[in-house]
């Protein structure tokens, strides 16, 4: 469903278990929140306290008392800790620097869905709260959604904007799974691991482990999973008790406060953020979904975020400022459309490899780049295997070529094709045809004689290849 691009992988070559420390004469503070306190100018950054099992195991019992996903707490998830609090301070430095600009964002979206507040602390995990990361599999954004799952919760992606990159629409998507998968399982543990490996595995480690817990199953899941909720746990753990570490951070990044305008045009932002007044590096930060600095041509009420003051001078103002940010609308649409991967104005197809098969090869029966058979299916390199599926995103006139070839193939067998149209023609009547499930524009002109995509689109005022079962569309 989705991999990680956060710690999981670095994290998996650390292979040496440090040895714990068990110190009876460490207090416990009750306060435990990530704080930024005032301290003296000559106070102490590099001190790194320890403090060791037993007490790092009682600061656990806290949270585990206090929070709504359990903390378990063992070997795994103190060598985490000891990652995070002792090995790699830089980075936990820089976390809880970035942490003020998201996590207002994660708070409200959790609360809004009832969902556990700690889970802010998985996007840590997943992305290392960099909003345009991209796994090897592919997986990109702060929650790492694959294209599909993506999809699947109202993530979008087009030649200009990629809705896995935007923090809020991505963050109500990571909270529709997270709902999904709890209702599943009924068990949040289990939900994490699903989060990461998908459901499927999850179900069956359960079914080959008997058992029903993370920790139960936890030999029978993927051995990325099998570091994910134990660092899931340290994550919380090292934010909760940042203090305590001696974990301070003097520069806590902040977006501006911010509002969402509604815009259904091409707008090229850096001639928008010029008549507002605003740094374009700015405006790009609050929309990093955006691939080309630049709202596309066929925007129907994409929500542009901007700083408040500049969202209502732009209310006040919108028409003309609209007018005037139109310009390079041409050079910019070009570019959405020739970029490797670019899926402007095409439908998507799989393609099963075969034996024989090269991306070369695959390339050119469908008319498209190498680069972008690439791009569309994160392949670094030439390698492919036999039964992969790929994505490959076609162009109208591919369906049109692919129809009149079908034609060609079959005049000279016109009374056997005519008995087989009619069964498969059942839907039509007349001149209408009434879609069924599983049709496409190509799949219907290859039933009805000498018809070519360009002209059942053009009939029927289509913009778009998508179809819904039952439309009706004229065929002649």
């Amino acid at each position: 469903m989705k991999k990680t691009i956060g710690l999981v992988s670095l994290m998996l070559a650390l292979t040496a278990t440090v040895k714990a420390e068990h110190t009876d004469n460490n207090k416990v503070t009750p306060d435990h929140e990530v704080s930024m306190p005032m301290v003296s100018p000559d106070y102490d950054y590099e001190y790194i306290p320890d403090p060791g099992y037993k007490v790092v195991g009682e600061r656990m019992a806290l949270l585990d008392a206090e929070q709504r996903i359990p903390m378990h707490y063992n070997e795994k998830v103190k060598n985490f800790i000891d990652y995070f609090t002792l090995r790699n301070r830089g980075y936990t430095k820089e976390i809880i620097r970035k942490s003020h600009m998201y996590f207002p964002i994660f708070e409200k979206t959790l609360a809004q869905y009832n969902l556990p507040d700690e889970l802010k602390y998985l996007s840590i995990v997943e992305s290392g709260l960099r909003p345009a990361a991209r796994s090897h599999a592919g997986a990109m954004g702060l929650w790492q959604f694959m294209y599909f799952t993506g999809r699947e919760y109202g993530l979008q992606r087009t030649s200009y904007y990629d809705d896995r990159v935007n923090p809020v629409k991505a963050t109500e998507a990571a909270c529709k799974m997270f709902t999904s998968l709890y209702s599943q399982f009924n068990d949040w543990e289990l939900a994490l691991a699903a989060y990461n490996c998908g459901p499927g595995n999850v179900r069956k480690a359960i079914r080959r482990s008997g058992k029903k817990t993370f920790w139960g199953i936890y030999n029978y899941l993927p051995r990325e999973t099998r570091s994910y909720v134990p660092q899931f746990a340290a994550v919380v753990y090292t934010m909760k008790y940042a203090e305590e570490h001696n974990l301070y951070v003097d520069d806590p990044a902040y977006l501006p406060d911010f509002r969402e305008v509604l815009v259904s045009q091409f707008t090229n932002l850096k001639v928008l953020a010029n008549q507002l007044e605003i740094c374009p590096e700015d405006l790009r930060k609050l929309n990093p979904s955006l691939k080309h600095d630049a709202i596309p041509p066929f925007a129907k009420s994409y929500p542009l975020i901007l700083p408040v003051e500049a969202a209502e001078r732009f209310t006040a103002d919108a028409e003309i400022l609209l007018d005037s940010a139109t310009y390079g609308q041409k050079e910019i649409d070009m570019i959405a459309r020739n970029i490797p991967g670019s899926v402007y104005g095409r439908e998507r197809i799989r393609h099963r490899v075969r034996s024989g098969d090269v991306l070369g090869k695959i390339a050119r029966r469908y008319g498209v780049r190498v680069s972008d058979v690439r791009e569309w299916n994160n392949i670094r390199g030439n390698m492919i295997r036999v039964g992969q599926r790929l994505d490959i995103w076609v162009k109208p006139s591919y369906f049109d070529h692919q129809a009149k070839k079908y034609n060609r193939q079959h005049s000279a067998k016109k009374t056997s094709s005519s008995k087989r149209s009619t069964a498969k023609s059942k839907p039509i009547s007349g001149k209408i045809y009434v879609v069924k499930s599983g049709d496409s524009l190509w799949s219907i002109c290859k039933e009805i004689d000498g018809l070519t995509v360009s002209q059942l689109k053009k009939w029927n005022g289509l913009r778009s290849n998508h179809l819904k079962v039952g439309q009706k569309l004229k065929v002649g």
